[in-house]
């Protein structure tokens, strides 16, 4: 069996995010979403409401499974038994920063391969940054986040 871990932020969980997702789970027998906290940076919601909202984004999407890892994701990789980690592409932009990321999980864990998916033409200016700053300019951002992400913004009050 072919494991993938699918690991990031996800604050929130976008289209650009469940597309990526949905050609891995193509390619992999079992992918793991993996939200990976980054201590650097600022988060919109907090890891349970993220966790939430990649669990119902993800409920219908045979062979994907939503965990939480505060370590390093090679050593998580190790735990699950998974050979590759999945890393999507935007734009030339990405590439610099995925390059050095992969260059650094190959250092740590040199029997994982980083697998990366070029995201979509149209999902290339998707981003969570991108779509907090879009919600709180008061532009909808419905169709390009799950709709559980707009409940989630709701809750908040925001």
């Amino acid at each position: 069996m072919k494991k993938a871990v699918y690991p990031g932020s996800f604050d929130p969980i976008t289209i650009g995010h469940m597309e990526i997702l949905q050609r891995a789970v193509e390619v992999f027998d079992e992918v793991t979403i993996l939200l990976a906290v980054n201590p650097n940076k600022k988060s919109e919601f907090t890891v349970d409401e993220r966790l939430e909202m990649m669990r119902e984004a993800t409920k219908d999407i045979k062979g994907v499974k939503v965990d939480f890892y505060p370590g390093l994701t090679v050593d998580y990789c190790h735990k699950i038994g998974a050979t590759h980690m999945i890393r999507g592409l935007r734009a030339v932009t990405d590439f610099e920063y995925e390059f050095q990321l992969a260059a650094a999980n190959n250092y740590a864990g040199p029997d994982i391969d980083v697998v990366f998916f070029m995201a979509r033409k149209e999902n290339t200016f998707i981003s969570s940054s991108t779509i907090n700053q879009l919600h709180l300019g008061g532009v909808d951002i419905s169709p390009l986040v799950p709709p559980i992400v707009v409940e989630m913004y709701k809750k908040h009050g925001k």
